[in-house]
């Protein structure tokens, strides 16, 4: 990963939190926006993540399981008590199983569908009532080429992920005009995840049938994310905005 120059003074100061960030796009952005001089709260289930996280100080780090709407309040109500208001959600957790559609049980459907979707939608809630008291904030979730596009083997994640990508429209033009929402939908990118569910010769597979030859690195949707929180972003809102080397054309 190359070193991180701030680009935009703007988000110094800015109250942000970041869900999903111990690991892979919410890891990379957790450290973007610190760059930036961002005010950080991460949200992640996993107990290491103020471990995982701890280089980055000072960084609040609240476990949290996004799926689950009694902790998410919790959650928000501590970053209310810290800050008093939020400026900037980035609502990034998600899961994935690579399964066969005939073989996805009720269990891993609602599994998935319950970070993927469901999460997205109590924080997404949870944040706006925050930003609604100043009448100013942005919400940025992390979509999925998956969500316009059918993947075999993912029936479950790709569903969930074209949810957040209404979810996101319906929001952006319900809560407007103090309210932007955007959904990033990257490709294929090289984050743990990825690396988990694909062996050495499906990465070199996928990367051989894009047009740039590779996967995006986490970094590269970190950017985008703080572009679009950034004021040069602030006439874009309603937008799944892809990120994937050319896939989809």
């Amino acid at each position: 990963m190359p070193s991180i120059t701030a680009r935009y003074p703007e988000l110094r100061g800015k109250r942000v939190v970041i869900t999903g960030g111990a690991s892979g796009i919410g890891l990379a952005t957790v450290e973007r926006f610190v760059a930036e001089g961002a005010h950080v709260a991460v949200l992640d289930r996993d107990p290491q993540s103020a471990q995982i996280l701890g280089k980055w100080a000072p960084l609040e780090v609240l476990v949290t399981d996004v799926s689950d709407p009694a902790q998410v309040t919790q959650a928000f109500a501590t970053v209310k008590e810290l800050w008093g208001g939020l400026d900037i959600l980035i609502a990034n957790a998600g899961i994935s199983v690579r399964q066969p559609f005939l073989d996805i049980s009720p269990e891993q459907w609602q599994k998935v569908v319950s970070v993927n979707l469901s999460g997205i939608f109590y924080c997404s809630q949870a944040g706006a009532r925050l930003m609604q008291t100043t009448k100013r904030g942005t919400i940025l979730m992390t979509a999925s080429t998956n969500g316009y596009r059918g993947h075999a083997y993912y029936a479950d994640y790709n569903a969930s992920k074209a949810g957040v990508i209404l979810l996101m429209k319906t929001i952006a033009a319900e809560l407007a005009p103090w309210l932007r929402v955007n959904a990033v939908c990257p490709g294929y990118v090289l984050t743990p995840m990825q690396r988990a569910e694909y062996t050495e010769e499906m990465l070199d597979a996928v990367n051989q049938s894009l047009p740039l030859k590779r996967h995006a690195e986490p970094w590269e949707v970190a950017a985008l994310f703080a572009f679009l929180a950034s004021d040069d972003a602030q006439y874009i809102t309603g937008q799944c905005v892809t990120i994937d080397g050319g896939e989809t054309i």
